[in-house]
This record gives structure tokens, C-alpha cells and sequence, in this order.
């Protein structure tokens, strides 16, 4: 039974890598006013290290982004998009 808890433990630590979690979120991006918009965000959103896949649509106007949560979050995606010019937060 110590050699079964053992061994689990160690699996265990071993996996946690693999519990950081590619996480989707999609951002209300409002102020994009036309169809060239969404170019300048998808660019901004890209450089951040992390970003694995990016789609912005000018409508609905928003962003839906793939990240790696344990290289960066959603407050430098919103940070990204407002450096540019185009504010954004997380859409509910």
C-alpha cells in the first residue's frame, strides 16, 4: 500500500505540468468601426507569448482567443487590445 501511495504521489507530481490547461476566451472588442479593425487586434494579440490561436471578427465584434494560462492571461489579452486602441474585456 506505501509503494501504491508512493508511486501516486509521484505521478502526480509529474502531471501537474499537464494540468496547466490551453484555455479559450472570447473578448467584446467594441470599438473595432471597421473591416480592417480586427487585423490590428489579431496582430496585437499574436505577439503575446503564450497565444496559441487568435480569431477576430468584426461582427459580432469580438475576439476568441486559445492561450497557454501558465505563459500569460486574460488581463494581457484586454491589455494587448487597449495598447492598440482597442479596449476589450471579457464577454460573459
Amino acid at each position: 500500500m506505501k509503494k501504491l501511495l508512493t508511486a501516486l504521489a509521484l505521478a502526480a507530481t509529474f502531471a501537474v505540468p499537464a494540468w496547466a490547461a490551453t484555455q479559450t476566451v472570447t473578448l467584446s472588442v467594441p470599438g473595432m468601426s471597421c473591416a480592417t479593425c480586427p487585423i490590428t487586434v489579431k496582430m496585437a494579440i499574436s505577439r503575446i507569448e503564450g497565444v496559441d490561436k487568435v480569431d477576430v471578427t468584426f461582427e459580432p465584434r469580438e475576439a476568441v482567443v486559445t492561450f497557454d494560462d501558465t505563459k500569460t492571461s486574460v488581463h494581457e489579452l484586454i491589455k494587448a487590445t487597449t495598447d492598440v486602441g482597442y479596449p476589450s474585456e471579457l464577454k460573459k
